[in-house]
């Protein structure tokens, strides 16, 4: 434990702790960077107000200048190189976009292209192949682990569409959906500059194929990225315009009320309570399709998450009395019930602890968000991570409690790891 963890485990901010003790927030960040060591007259004020004795104070901060050093050693170590896996993948990422970009202005005979394309390494094989790795990415509990894989597939998709081995636009289409599912990975890392770059280049090859659906599901994930960051007024416009798109896709396909999902998020992200009801319930009518509306790959709303996504959108608006109900429902299904979807049920975990701090119950965000932090730990899932980010920062008020605190150290903790 280091000298921040420390102070965040006994419920303090670094400014409480420094009005405490008589010293500016700065001084406080500088004693937990390890830049500097607390003064002799300062040193016992501190212990005391840690709880250490004077001995336990100076391990605890020779401990925090240690981390510090090898926080810096990492980062420097992780810096990317020709050979670094993330690079390789942006490397690819280009290449495809290139030469599909150059093969969609050339005139391709599709019949002859259809032959070529029949054997191993034709449209066919990418479309099975892609779909088996969204089922991979699916039940992984770390989704990084799937990474290498769509390396090696992006670079199989590059050599077919430089040979030319099928027809360019179904070919263009397996790229459009290997580019969304990499962004999905790197968006669960919190990669936030890759996913945009694989979500911008999965519509431009979309667009390129002529394929709407695939256009509008790849801005829609874009929208996350964006409200990941509380830009919910982009992401709406980013939203309307996929709505667009989808409008000029198949209607047999649950496009359409995705969309509509996502935008209530964004809605309920700008406050607006109409809308986000108008939204919701145009995303209920995916109840309306036939079971093959959603192709579990880059089309995976079956509707299935509407009770979760509206206890969510609930909280969001501060209606916890409806939150509350809705979100105690969606736990009871099987799909989060223990050991099933993870991110998912940890996603509830944190709305529910949420609803705990807002009604000052600490006995609910302690069972809540506990687990939930157990599920991030287990997966190292970087939006449980996110979505307890959120929760932690509303811990202040119930931090008198010292099971909330840790809960709070705990949450900095995933952040560090």
């Amino acid at each position: 434990m280091g000298l921040a963890k420390r102070r965040r485990a006994m419920g303090y901010s670094q400014e409480k702790l420094a009005h405490l003790l008589g010293v500016d927030r700065t001084t406080v960040g500088r004693w937990e960077s390890g830049r500097i060591s607390p003064q002799p007259p300062q040193r016992r004020r501190l212990a005391n107000a840690l709880e250490l004795s004077l001995d336990e104070l100076d391990c605890l901060l020779a401990t925090s200048a240690a981390m510090v050093q090898e926080t810096a050693r990492c980062q420097a170590e992780e810096s990317p190189t020709p050979g670094d896996p993330d690079e390789m993948m942006r490397r690819a990422f280009l290449r495809v976009l290139s030469v599909s970009g150059a093969l969609a202005a050339l005139p391709v005979d599709e019949a002859e292209a259809l032959k070529e394309g029949a054997g191993l390494g034709g449209p066919a094989d990418f479309d099975r192949m892609n779909g088996h790795l969204w089922q991979v990415y699916q039940l992984a509990r770390s989704k990084r682990a799937v990474h290498p894989v769509i390396r090696d597939q992006l670079t199989t998709l590059n050599e077919a569409l430089a040979s030319g081995r099928g027809p360019t636009r179904p070919l263009m289409s397996a790229a459009a959906d290997l580019f969304q599912l990499a962004g999905e990975v790197a968006f669960d890392s919190n990669l936030y500059s890759e996913a945009t770059s694989s979500y911008a280049l999965a519509a431009s090859v979309g667009r390129d194929a002529g394929a709407y659906d695939l256009w509008a599901c790849a801005l829609v994930r874009h929208a996350y990225v964006e409200m990941s960051e509380r830009r919910h007024r982009q992401a709406a416009e980013l939203l309307g315009v996929a709505a667009r798109l989808a409008r000029r896709g198949d209607s047999a396909l649950s496009t359409r009320q995705w969309v509509a999902s996502v935008q209530a998020e964004a809605y309920a992200g700008l406050g607006d309570l109409g809308a986000c009801e108008r939204a919701m319930d145009q995303a209920e009518t995916v109840r309306e399709l036939g079971g093959d509306s959603a192709n579990g790959g880059w089309l995976r709303f079956d509707g299935a998450r509407l009770a979760e996504e509206r206890g969510a959108r609930y909280v969001q608006l501060g209606r916890f009395d409806l939150a509350e109900e809705t979100l105690t429902g969606a736990l009871k299904q099987t799909a989060l019930s223990a050991g099933h979807s993870y991110r998912r049920r940890g996603a509830v975990l944190t709305d529910l602890a949420v609803i705990g701090v807002r009604r000052g119950d600490t006995e609910q965000v302690v069972a809540y968000g506990g687990e939930a932090v157990g599920l991030a730990r287990a997966t190292e899932s970087g939006y449980v991570g996110r979505r307890l980010r959120s929760l932690h920062g509303e811990l202040g008020p119930l931090s008198w409690d010292r099971r909330v605190a840790e809960l709070g150290a705990e949450i900095a903790a995933l952040s560090t790891s």
